[in-house]
């Protein structure tokens, strides 16, 4: 049979899916060119669902896993819909860190528009917040306790709030922000709108939205307790008295960011003086240190000052690091859900990523819990001193590591 050339203009061509834009989702012409230019194209999914509808002032109850972009599913709105209308709009968020990056993501769009930002944590001075606030900002935001302090000096006239954000509202919870929460709310005008976002909802949050929202629009990208994509997971069963070796074999294999997780703060300052006693670089970051030195702990690692970061629960959730090669669970956390926001530091922005696990011999039931919340059985590998292999490439065991479901008895099985 004669070979018959094929021409490639006779192919049926697959249509080409869009690729999302801003463009189109009601955003104001002004907004779009700040986006530009602070580079800003494509959506997120949490920002092309929310951002329509919280344009049209709706409520929102917005679920979506961490590191997805929800700082700006509602600083868009928020600022493009303060640019109409009078009043203020009122962020609150569990953590000091976090009540300063949402700041930062604000500044950039409320500038251009001539709209103050005032960020209200405890740990700083009152005095200068105080002075932001008689310059009279359009944007607040604010951890619960300090905010009550300036409600309750008049600094804050909560009347004047057409906007509310509850970010991380179920990590409020587990702070024990809820009785300040609802102290706040209470103050709050009736007809406002209201926008709830977190990585989790339990039932507690959905009380609340019942209570103190109009009849909510639900937007889920991920289910509850869904992690992030692209992180691979490994669980070693290493006794108490043998986490530290454990702990000094993995940063010899490691060569990038680490982020290591403590149940406590005392804990967390034992392991940094480990660390450092190994001959690297670390910092901690925690309840006990000033927010200057948690500052200082926090850009100092983003900037390469020192490999690994120490930290209790309080960094789990909405500290933006991009670039984090391996989160270390050196204590298990007490709440499962805090296991999603702990690993969900690694993985950002479309990396890979890898998190570690150390779990005692007697934390069955604690994996358990893990396992369940997150749909799958944690892979069990050997503890990385039987392996003296080193590997780049963070997103791949090495081939030596074997994975196998986790024990379900007490005690780690032998062989």
């Amino acid at each position: 049979m004669p070979h018959r050339s094929i021409n490639p203009d006779n192919l049926a061509q697959a249509p080409k899916q869009p690729v999302p834009s801003f463009y189109g989702m009601g955003t104001a012409p002004k907004i779009l060119e700040i986006l530009e230019r602070i580079k800003f194209k494509v959506p997120t999914p949490i920002q092309l669902k929310a951002i329509p509808i919280a344009i049209q002032a709706k409520d929102i109850i917005g679920i979506a896993q961490t590191g997805t972009g929800k700082t700006h599913s509602f600083a868009i709105p928020m600022v493009q819909l303060l640019a109409q209308k009078s009043g203020t709009g009122l962020i609150l968020a569990p953590t000091r860190e976090l009540a300063l990056q949402i700041e930062q993501a604000f500044q950039g769009l409320a500038h251009p528009f001539g709209m103050k930002t005032a960020c209200l944590i405890g740990g700083a001075p009152m005095e200068g917040q105080t002075q932001a606030l008689h310059k009279n900002p359009r944007i607040i935001i604010a951890t619960p306790g300090r905010l009550l302090d300036h409600m309750s000096r008049w600094n804050v006239i909560p009347d004047e709030v057409v906007m509310l954000v509850l970010d991380e509202a179920d990590r409020m919870l587990d702070m024990g922000f809820a009785p300040d929460v609802e102290k706040i709310l209470k103050f709050m005008p009736k007809d406002r709108q209201t926008m709830l976002f977190s990585a989790t909802i339990p039932k507690e949050i959905m009380e609340m939205a019942a209570k103190h929202m109009k009849l909510p629009i639900c937007v889920e990208i991920a289910p509850s307790g869904t992690m992030a994509k692209d992180i691979t997971q490994e669980l070693f069963i290493v006794k108490k008295d043998a986490k530290l070796k454990t702990l000094g074999k993995l940063l010899t294999q490691y060569h990038g960011p680490v982020l290591l997780f403590s149940r406590t703060k005392y804990n967390a300052k034992k392991i940094t003086r480990s660390i450092k006693d190994m001959g690297y670089s670390a910092a901690e970051i925690h309840s006990n240190r000033t927010l200057i030195q948690r500052r200082e702990a926090l850009e100092g690692f983003k900037r390469g000052k020192y490999k690994v970061l120490v930290a209790t629960d309080i960094a789990s959730r909405g500290i933006d690091v991009t670039g984090i090669e391996l989160v270390i669970n050196y204590d298990l956390p007490e709440d499962a859900q805090n296991y999603v926001h702990r690993i969900g530091r690694t993985g950002r922005a479309g990396n890979k990523g890898h998190a570690i696990s150390f779990a005692t011999p007697d934390q069955s039931r604690d994996v358990r819990d893990i396992e369940k919340l997150i749909k799958t059985t944690l892979p069990l590998s050997k503890r990385p001193e039987i392996s003296h292999e080193k590997y780049s490439d963070f997103s791949q065991q090495p081939a030596n590591k074997k994975s196998r479901p986790f024990f379900r008895s007490r005690r780690p099985r032998q062989h």
